[in-house]
């Protein structure tokens, strides 16, 4: 047993990693895949993508809270020795480095490569007369409709921005020469990346079949056509920004008399939360700044400077395009073969036990087999949980399929599944609609488990 003097050296600060700053460095491992310079063009934009999808989340709900520590004045230090205030100037240096190293990866070797295998992001002005023409029939008959312009002075309120939202920053002059800033926000529900080439002939199916794109930013030919946005007035400048919330859900079970209610309330709630994060084009003035964040209500600290494009999460775009020379070979899980076409799953777990080890072996005996015991006449119940659910998912189908054929389900579904708190209480709802007991999870704990349990009726009885 260790002594009090041997413990205190286990327990020096040195022997620990925060854990914020632990979590950073697997999303710089993240990053570093994309700068392998033997992985495929179209993978290694997939890891960006995943990169800043990552990072969002994490000022969501890591860097919001050491903010909120900070404002409540909490100077105590964790085990590492690290206060909330050193651990947030600590985060700001490691996410300015990585930042550093993709912009240089973006510019000097994603771009490059994108145009040696014919995928061009090109500036609206830069296309052709035919090509700028079709898109701006694009821009007025799929994109003006979408677009709401607000002003804001003494007169109307600073206008509600949505987390991650990506805006522009606008100031107009009339013709008496007074200057108003005005917001326009980039419509989520549109994609990033417009390709050119289906635009300009949209009933065109062979551009599918092409090894070349060619894609305009929808922020570009939004900003080219402002001045239909607003008509007789001078648009002096326009800058891109974008705001991360607060979205942590602070949840206080052991109080709460319907879990359900309080979380649906949180979700609600979370939409509104205090901004942590301003991203900004590097060339906007800075008076402009200075006027998003009086009225967003944040500090100098708050800002990151963005030198290329903002919101690179959405590169996904890119990785869908059907270029499989530019991706690696997906990996094909193997199927479980050792079941006859006269069998069924429960003739084989009755012999003898199976193994799967996913990702490596096939998930689909998992959905047979809950399919299987939907249908068998011989089960009397099924129990599950549920972490988090797809939107067509097939378990659900089968659980449904399961209660409406009068056996009895049970399903656990953990309704504080960070994001898709949303999306299963839905499911939970439908669950219900079916006939299936369903139950939110312990206090205090989340249920990650993956459990599946069928009673069925046998000739030796009921097994489980």
């Amino acid at each position: 047993m260790l002594n009090t003097e041997d413990l205190q050296k286990y327990l020096e600060p040195n022997n620990f990693i925060n854990r914020d700053l632990s979590w950073l460095e697997f999303n710089k491992r993240v990053l570093e895949e994309a700068l392998d310079p033997n992985l495929p063009l179209l993978d290694k934009i997939k890891f960006i993508s995943i990169f800043f999808t990552n990072l969002d989340e994490f000022y969501m709900i890591r860097v919001s809270g050491l903010k909120e520590q900070i404002r409540a004045n909490i100077i105590t230090s964790t085990i590492d020795g690290l206060t909330p205030y050193e651990c947030l100037r600590e985060i700001d240096i490691e996410v300015k480095k990585m930042l550093s190293i993709i912009d240089d990866l973006w510019n000097k070797t994603i771009l490059p490569d994108l145009a040696k295998n014919k995928i061009n992001l090109c500036k609206v002005d830069e296309l052709t007369k035919s090509e700028q023409k079709a898109l701006s029939e694009y821009f007025h008959n799929e994109i003006y409709p979408v677009l709401t312009p607000l002003a804001f002075d003494p007169g109307r309120p600073f206008p509600y921005i949505s987390n991650l939202s990506l805006s522009f920053a606008i100031l107009i002059s009339n013709s008496k020469k007074e200057k108003h800033f005005a917001r326009v926000k980039i419509p989520s529900i549109l994609p990033r990346l417009l390709r050119v080439d289906k635009i300009l002939n949209p009933n065109n199916n062979k551009s599918n079949g092409s090894q070349s794109a060619k894609f305009v930013w929808l922020d570009d030919l939004i900003k080219q056509n402002l001045c239909f946005l607003f008509p007789g007035v001078i648009i002096e400048q326009a800058h891109q920004f974008r705001i991360t919330r607060n979205t942590d859900l602070s949840i206080q079970e052991d109080e709460a008399d319907d879990l359900h209610e309080v979380i649906e309330e949180n979700i609600k709630q979370r939409k509104v939360g205090s901004v942590v994060r301003l991203e900004v084009e590097k060339s906007i003035p800075d008076f402009m700044l200075e006027t998003l964040m009086d009225n967003l209500r944040i500090k100098p600290s708050d800002v990151h400077i963005i030198q290329g494009p903002t919101a690179l999460s959405n590169l996904m775009e890119l990785y869908s395009l059907p270029f499989h020379h530019l991706k690696e070979t997906p990996y094909q899980p193997k199927l479980f073969t050792n079941i006859d076409e006269n069998e069924t799953i429960f003739s084989v777990i009755k012999k003898r036990d199976v193994l799967l080890h996913h990702p490596y072996d096939s998930f689909a005996p998992v959905i047979d087999f809950i399919k299987e015991a939907s249908q068998d006449p011989d089960v009397l119940a099924i129990k599950q949980t549920l972490y988090r659910v797809g939107p067509d998912s097939p378990i659900v189908k089968y659980l449904i399929e399961a209660a409406e054929r009068r056996k009895q389900v049970a399903v656990l579904v953990e309704l504080k599944a960070r994001f898709d708190e949303e999306n299963n209480i839905f499911w939970a709802r439908e669950l219900e609609k079916a006939g299936v007991h369903v139950v939110y999870g312990l206090v205090g704990l989340k249920t990650h488990a993956k459990m599946t349990m069928v009673v069925r009726k046998e000739s030796e009885g009921v097994k489980r």
